[in-house]
């Protein structure tokens, strides 16, 4: 089930947020080194918490939580751009403990419906094109999005 975030939500959905990117903070550990990841990711137990607190603070009706049987299984966020008439999916989740199927799928329908309820003519997501973010990328493509542009960060040591 689909619902409107409340404030109660907030302790949950950041723990979600904290533990499902933990893969992905490895894989930029990895990456970067621990002197980059460390100025990018201060705190990589709490940040993608902070991050998710940030915005629901600012924009608490553009979240939704997705539910099952009375527990918080997943949650998405979500901005609008109406001048572009653009959605765009943020941050979003499912319960690493959770092995329901189709959570995503359900977050993304209930977005889309929402974006269209508001007259946007597009919805946008974006996510890394590394091995952390593939089951990201194939719950994106499932939801239906079929237009994309690659893209590459570089740093260099000074």
């Amino acid at each position: 089930m689909i619902r409107a975030y409340k404030p109660e939500d907030l302790p949950i959905i950041m723990d979600i947020g904290n533990r499902a990117w933990r893969e992905i903070y490895r894989m930029f550990r990895e990456t970067y080194g621990d002197e980059l990841f460390s100025l990018l990711v201060p705190n990589e137990k709490t940040a993608k918490g902070e991050q998710i607190k940030a915005h629901c603070e600012k924009h608490p009706e553009w979240v939704f939580i997705c539910e099952e049987k009375g527990k918080i299984v997943g949650f998405v966020t979500f901005t609008l751009d109406y001048e572009k008439r653009i959605g765009e999916i943020r941050n979003n989740a499912r319960d690493p403990d959770c092995k329901l199927k189709g959570i995503g799928q359900q977050m993304y329908q209930a977005v889309f419906d929402y974006f269209r309820a508001h007259g946007m003519l597009y919805a946008k997501v974006g996510t890394g094109l590394d091995y952390a973010h593939a089951p990201a990328r194939r719950a994106y493509e499932r939801a239906g999005f079929n237009i994309h542009h690659e893209d590459i960060t570089y740093y260099k040591k000074l």
